[in-house]
């Protein structure tokens, strides 16, 4: 009795010591991934963010909804470069053999680390069925209203700016403090009649209103002109009104300036803010939907274009009562109606392939959830028996490695993705390709690690080669 709670006591030091090697690097890649993902969506949007006058907390909002989002992304390549890192310290430093000489299989050691595996690749299920549908909703509306805003109000000088509905407006000169002009010229088109009314002046003051809705320009000096328009019903004395002024303040409106937000409602519907329940609702509903189209189609196509009851119809109709018609008018009503039959054949196949593709994009984005979270587990048992083999620890060999294994995941991922939407294979073939291909690797990799196989010894691939060559010489 004493010696089972000896070796409990030891498996359970032994368990806890090989998490605490794995927790700390994946932790680390896990950041260092996201922060690198983010750094991309940065650059990949940073005309969309800067210079509109944004708040601190819309982009805190929005970064903070960015690298959740990426979440799918980061944690299968930290769960692979973390368990290479892991295995491989140990493997350095001679832990992994001690282990192994105790009488400790390598399935054995790594036992507690799949458990930890098993529930992350559980808790990335429900996070992808649950609360990135949610995120990507939030994420999907604050970008549009991101990229449709306005940019802020920044007139320049010496050229005509439209930015502020209604006016376009013209600074000859801004001075430093950014608020005195001269030579201005301000065009009103807020009647949208034109260029009927147009102000000038020698120079101006403008600044914000207390609340940011206007903008006050008091201008001095100046006069402003406004056409007449011709008006048949008012007789018209004088082509031109001129108003001289000393001062004088316009308001101009900047509501279109200010940063709203769209109602969310409108995204709800997008496949990408779905969860699996959903998914499958909408993707049965609109595969019914398309189902009776077709055969709505059909049924008119046949009857209207194609039927001959339809041809008949069209020749009794141009028929002349006194003569019957030439062979040249039924070929040219003949040729009228196949065109007419082609061009409603081309807009419903048009219509039904969207349709099509709207629905494999639900397929899509259903098997996904769940190849996430098997993905997950399966980069797993490729990088843990790759430590073990390569016997590197740090971010040395273990990035390269790693990078190259994910690179071929993102690649088989994009391919069978493309492969089902354009419909050259199924959504599951598609879908699941880079698993299938994935897993043999994994238990390839784990059998070797078990065999203390030395795969990326080059010294052995020479000594191969050479007795190959000598075995070819000797026949």
């Amino acid at each position: 009795m004493g010696i089972v709670v000896y070796l409990y006591t030891v498996m359970k030091i032994l368990s806890r010591y090989i998490l605490k090697s794995f927790v700390g690097p994946l932790i680390l890649t896990f950041l260092i991934a996201l922060f690198v993902l983010l750094m991309q969506f940065l650059w990949k949007y940073i005309d969309d963010l800067v210079g509109k006058g944004l708040s601190w907390y819309i982009i805190a909002k929005m970064m903070l909804l960015a690298t959740i989002t990426l979440i799918p992304m980061a944690l299968p390549l930290a769960i692979l470069l973390a368990s290479i890192m892991a295995f491989g310290n140990l493997a350095e430093s001679h832990e992994l053999v001690a282990l192994k000489a105790s009488g400790l299989s390598l399935l054995r050691i790594m036992s507690s680390l799949i458990v930890l595996n098993l529930i992350i690749s559980i808790l990335a299920f429900f996070f992808a069925n649950n609360m990135l549908p949610y995120v990507n909703l939030k994420m999907g509306s604050l970008l549009y209203d991101i990229r449709t805003a306005k940019p802020a109000l920044n007139i320049p000088q010496d050229v005509f700016y439209n930015g502020i509905d209604g006016y376009s407006i013209r600074f000859g000169v801004k001075d430093k403090d950014q608020e005195t002009v001269h030579n201005v010229m301000i065009y009103d088109h807020t009647e949208n009649q034109g260029n009927v009314k147009v102000y000038l002046a020698d120079w101006g003051k403008m600044k914000m209103s207390s609340d940011k809705h206007y903008l006050l320009l008091n201008l001095y000096n100046g006069n402003d002109y406004t056409e007449m328009i011709d008006n048949p019903r008012q007789r018209v004395t004088h082509p031109m009104l001129t108003d001289n002024f000393k001062k004088q303040t316009l308001y101009l409106d900047l509501s279109s300036f200010k940063f709203s937000r769209t109602n969310e409602d409108l995204f709800k519907y997008n496949y990408e803010m779905m969860n699996m329940k959903q998914l499958r609702s909408s993707s049965d509903s609109l595969s019914k939907l398309l189902k009776k189209n077709k055969n709505n189609f059909y049924s008119t196509l046949t009857t209207d274009y194609l039927g001959p009851a339809r041809f008949n119809n069209r020749l009794q109709s141009a028929a002349k009562p006194s003569a019957p018609l030439s062979r040249g008018a039924v070929l040219d009503l003949a040729v009228e109606l196949a065109r007419n039959a082609k061009q409603v054949i081309n807009t419903a196949n048009d219509e039904f392939r969207e349709m099509q593709e709207s629905i494999i994009r639900r397929d899509i984005e259903w098997e996904r959830k769940i190849t996430f979270s098997v993905a997950c587990f399966i980069l797993f048992f490729i990088g843990a028996p790759l430590g073990a083999i390569i016997k590197k620890g740090g971010l040395g060999m273990p990035v390269v490695v790693s990078t190259f294994f994910f690179i071929l995941f993102y690649i088989l991922s994009i391919t069978g993705e493309k492969f089902a939407r354009e419909q050259v294979t199924s959504v599951i073939e598609g879908m699941w390709a880079p698993s299938v291909i994935l897993f043999p690797i994994g238990i390839f990799f784990t059998y070797k690690a078990t065999r203390d196989s030395a795969l990326f010894n080059t010294e052995s691939y020479f000594n191969f080669a050479k007795k190959a060559i000598k075995l070819i010489r000797f026949k």
